[in-house]
């Protein structure tokens, strides 16, 4: 299991996960960021999430996809390391809230068991402040 930076080649892999999972549209490919992670298992990614950065203290980790073919036990435990994965990143940049917004109740538990505040507004924004 690795974890790292996206690379530009990971924006098409993404695009192909979106077009695999039938309720999920790919956003264009310039309307994500340069900035992410990415997990790997065996040097194959499983699970990427997009980070925009801002001018203010908060990031944004928005547009987490995972493989649709991956099916291991292990699939929950990847998600939840990309997102400590992306913590880590934004807190070493010296953002102070990471900010997210989310309607996939899986993921929303994730979240929660990773300490996040979820709004219980219906796009179920969520918040982290990263001490």
């Amino acid at each position: 299991m690795n974890i790292r930076k996206l690379k530009k080649e990971d924006l098409k892999v993404a695009e192909k996960w979106w077009e695999s999972w039938p309720k999920w549209k790919s956003p264009s490919l310039d309307f994500l960021p340069d900035t992410g992670i990415v997990v790997e298992k065996n040097n194959l990614p499983v699970v990427i999430g997009f980070i925009y950065l801002t001018n203010a203290k908060v990031a944004l980790l928005e547009w987490i996809i995972s493989d649709p073919e991956y099916r291991e036990n292990d699939r929950d435990s990847l998600i939840e390391l990309l997102i400590e994965g992306a913590e880590n990143m934004v807190k070493h940049l010296e953002y102070k809230y990471l900010f997210s917004v989310c309607q996939h109740e899986k993921l929303i538990d994730k979240h929660k068991k990773l300490g996040w505040v979820i709004d219980k507004s219906p796009s179920h924004e969520m918040t982290k402040i990263l001490k």
